[in-house]
């Protein structure tokens, strides 16, 4: 399948997508006029037009017959324009000798420690393709880009996982905290952040540390924790290097993980290589491939053999990426060495 540029001519599909995303992708909000203006920008970024501060680079991923079946995206700068807020986990710890008393207590500090970061977001893949390597492309080939474009992104790369919540999309950290300030339902606070209108957030919530144990036990469990349909991609994510330090999302509690970009392997251990065309051979393995293009930006996985500086892919393939033979290239296994290629991440924030 083929990975490239979202354009604004993807607006109706993407907006399908968004719909069947529901609730928890704040990222992707099902708002036609939000996605609009978003993809005027993202074509923009793709020509190297726009700020880093407002950089926003949407990748969507083609079917068989060339429809959507998912997208992917990276914000260059997080929060520079707009602030993005986390909690950050601390401690306090109180203690009284003379009646022998001592507790630590877990605390969440409203910040925003993460601003200027690259973050992952706008992840989504239909269900009919989740059990394929196709989650792995959609989430990683945007790292080559990364890779190809450093000046243009952050030296942290962070991303947002989606908490816990019940079937019918209710948040037991929402409930139990967000809820008393906001006045709102977890699927509508969430839906106003994708948009764009953060302002509430800093107008309503509290400066002051929250002691975690006013909170719910179903509220200090979802702490940190992702959503069930979300744990191929923390694992996915997990072999590409990237950890949970103590963040999370301020609405649901899911657990943000980051990483330095030099340090996250799709990044590291990607290289520029001469395509060749032939047959990969029985030593062949999936490998991601970029055509280092920044308009007609493609991404491939397919089966590759190196071969003294080359990497050896089909005919057909090559012609996927609109590239031929000697044409320089950006590749990486799709996988870590001696890892297996079952996951497959599909949500995630």
């Amino acid at each position: 399948m083929l990975l490239r540029s979202a354009r604004s001519d993807d607006l109706a599909a993407l907006l399908a997508l968004a719909e069947r995303a529901g609730a928890g992708l704040a990222s992707l909000p099902a708002s036609e006029d939000s996605l609009a203006r978003r993809l005027q920008v993202v074509e923009q970024s793709f020509r190297g037009l726009v700020d880093r501060t407002e950089a926003d680079y949407m990748f969507v991923l083609e079917g068989p017959q060339g429809e959507l079946i998912g997208c992917s995206a990276m914000l260059a700068a997080a929060g520079l324009r707009e602030p993005w807020y986390s909690f950050r986990m601390g401690l306090t710890v109180t203690a009284c000798r003379e009646l022998d008393i001592y507790r630590q207590h877990p605390t969440l500090f409203l910040v925003n420690d993460l601003t200027g970061s690259t973050a992952l977001c706008s992840f989504y893949l239909e269900h009919a393709w989740r059990r394929s390597l196709l989650g792995r492309q959609l989430s990683k080939a945007r790292l080559l880009f990364l890779a190809e474009h450093p000046a243009d992104f952050a030296e942290r790369v962070i991303v947002e996982m989606r908490g816990v919540s019940d079937a019918e999309g209710n948040s037991p950290f929402w409930d139990s905290l967000g809820q008393h300030f906001f006045r709102m339902d977890f699927a509508r606070a969430d839906h106003l952040t994708g948009i764009g209108q953060k302002s509430f957030i800093a107008e309503m919530m509290p400066r002051f540390p929250l002691y975690s144990c006013f909170l719910s036990e179903a509220a200090r469990e979802a702490i940190g924790r992702v959503h069930p349909e979300s744990e191929a991609a923390l694992a996915m994510h997990h072999e590409e290097g990237m950890q949970y330090q103590g963040y999370i999302d301020i609405f649901d509690g899911g657990a943000t993980l980051e990483a330095p970009a030099g340090q996250i392997r799709a990044v590291r251990d990607s290289r520029q290589l001469l395509l060749a065309t032939g047959t990969p051979g029985e030593t062949a393995q999936d490998y991601l491939i970029y055509n280092r293009n920044r308009l007609d930006c493609r991404m491939i996985a397919a089966r590759a053999r190196e071969a003294a500086g080359t990497l050896v892919v089909s005919e057909q393939d090559a012609a996927r990426l609109g590239l031929r033979s000697a044409s320089l290239v950006r590749a990486v296994p799709l996988a870590p060495p001696g890892e297996g290629q079952a996951i497959d991440p599909y949500l995630q924030g």
